[in-house]
């Protein structure tokens, strides 16, 4: 189990999906996230790629985001993910995707504000960043996570390089689209 750090649903309970396949942000690393980005937002949509437990995307919507698209390939996460979004009463407000994130994203709508990307670290975020130029809103952001001794290139097509931090074996790269 893991909860939501901060926002309208502070402190509730998350499920995380059973097994090794997923591994979910830990709650020091996700209050890291939002003391970079901003404690709230004032509406907008957000996609979590790589979603395991849907905790970034709900993290996100209790902080003040209006709507998230969740993308998973593991369907035992997808449930967990429409687990989570049910108990906070989000049902409406959470899109879940099955899906590996290559084959999904191209579908995707667009005009996200902010994303996430947390891939397996054995894979590395790039490919997936690489995705993202036309799914953000102009000055959206990106945050991918990744292993410390491999991060992304400070520039993925529309994507720079906004701001690197390490938390232990933790990486976050944060871009923004120009």
């Amino acid at each position: 189990m893991t909860r939501i750090v901060a926002g309208a649903a502070r402190g509730r309970r998350l499920a995380v999906p059973a097994g090794r396949s997923t591994r979910p942000t830990s709650e020091k690393v996700r209050a890291a996230i939002f003391n970079l980005l901003g404690q709230f937002f004032d509406g907008g949509a957000v996609l979590d790629l790589y979603a395991g437990s849907g905790a970034l995307a709900l993290e996100a919507l209790s902080r003040g985001c209006e709507r998230a698209t969740c993308v998973e390939a593991d369907r035992r996460a997808v449930e967990t993910i429409r687990a989570n979004a049910a108990a906070l009463g989000w049902e409406a407000r959470v899109e879940v995707r099955h899906g590996r994130v290559e084959d999904v994203a191209p579908r995707l709508p667009g005009g996200y504000l902010l994303a996430f990307v947390d891939p397996p670290y054995a894979a590395g975020p790039a490919a997936a960043l690489a995705l993202l130029g036309h799914l953000l809103a102009p000055g959206g952001r990106v945050v991918a996570e990744h292993d410390t001794r491999a991060p992304p290139p400070d520039r993925v097509g529309a994507l720079a390089l906004e701001d690197r931090r390490a938390y232990g074996g933790t990486g976050l790269s944060i871009y923004r689209r120009d």
